[in-house]
């Protein structure tokens, strides 16, 4: 079990970085930056390439409809270069909000535009000339819609490795059975490890079935707010506000993936409530609701023994990396979870 941590999204980046390289010391596998309607990640990333030494990196994630499929290829290619094949190209497709509230473009056929952007990724650093005629996406641009002068070019440099990971972040049926078909990894959200396999596994099953061999294993990735000790039950409560934010404010009525998934995890009562009030704004109230079994489910909270029992349970429902949300308000205490984490996991 691989162990990761977030960079935050606020907070002076010089000190995160400065931190980052202390939880690289501290055995730390992988470290990740957002890129939602935030900074980019590209230059946060490119930071801690120049830092760091051994940790792997991740973008977590880039949307697909914000770069160019040549760009997006470009920009892992070159990440992957400064940090000397340390990186790992994590791409999702972000919700409606997002991409038309902030990026000003379509939300239309994300599963298409997921896969296509991917051949073109892998084209490109394979230093093939671009040449894809898709559904979505058509390179080199038809002559009758252009000036007609455009051809197939192929990346100037060469890559450091022409096969740079992908993770998909996934959480419908349709999207995880592509991500289990064409991506190196998978993210899911709120994971919890004793319903994956009713909620995912079929999708997973048929994505698999269709997977090269080439790309090996799956790997699962997935985000966990930690704290370990005797006398943390109280940072339960820390956890209720971001899944309230999820389930109640991330997209509209009808449109909001993370109150599917809450849904298909049982709660479907309780994530209409969710919804309502936090749409409402009622967001103390909306977090009140979140049921305390899928904060506990979806956390590693607890004394050590417990922690390593949940460990378990991930591995053994195909959990192969922990990112880490440590919930210890200190530099110091982040650092002991981690070193913790490691022994734990290992």
């Amino acid at each position: 079990m691989r162990i990761g941590i977030q960079a935050s999204y606020s907070g002076g980046f010089q000190e995160t970085a400065a931190e980052i390289r202390d939880l690289e010391s501290a055995g730390l596998d992988i470290a990740a930056v957002a890129e939602v309607y935030t900074f980019d990640a590209v230059s946060q990333l490119g930071y801690l390439a120049a830092v760091t030494e051994r940790v792997e990196l991740l973008s977590a994630i880039f949307p697909i409809y914000s770069r160019t499929p040549a760009l997006t290829a470009m920009t892992a290619a070159g990440l992957d270069f400064v940090s000397g094949g340390r990186f790992t190209l994590g791409l999702g497709a972000s919700g409606p909000q997002v991409i038309e509230g902030w990026h000003g473009v379509p939300y239309d056929a994300p599963l298409q535009r997921t896969r296509e952007v991917v051949e073109i990724c892998r084209q490109v650093w394979r230093r093939e000339r671009l040449d894809h005629q898709g559904k979505k996406y058509t390179v080199p641009l038809p002559a009758d819609q252009g000036t007609g002068l455009g051809k197939p070019l192929k990346l100037i440099n060469t890559p450091v490795r022409e096969q740079i990971p992908v993770m998909l972040a996934a959480l419908g049926p349709k999207n995880v059975e592509l991500a289990a078909e064409i991506a190196d990894a998978w993210e899911p959200i709120f994971f919890v490890p004793e319903k994956a396999s009713s909620v995912w596994g079929d999708a997973l099953a048929a994505g698999k079935a269709k997977r090269d061999p080439a790309l090996g294993e799956l790997q699962v990735i997935t985000g966990v707010p930690v704290a370990i000790g005797d006398d943390v039950e109280s940072l339960l409560e820390f956890v209720r506000p971001a899944l309230a934010l999820y389930i109640g404010g991330m997209g509209a009525r009808g449109k909001n993936f993370y109150n599917d998934l809450a849904v298909r995890y049982g709660y479907e009562a309780e994530a209409k409530t969710i919804q309502d009030l936090y749409l409402d704004g009622k967001k103390d109230e909306a977090a009140a609701a979140v049921p305390l079994e899928l904060v506990k489910a979806s956390s590693l909270i607890g004394p050590e023994s417990y922690v390593a029992e949940r460990i378990a349970a991930f591995g053994e429902a195909g959990v192969t990396t922990l990112m880490l949300q440590p919930l210890d308000g200190s530099r110091e205490a982040r650092l002991r979870t981690v070193e913790t984490m490691k022994r734990l996991a290992g």
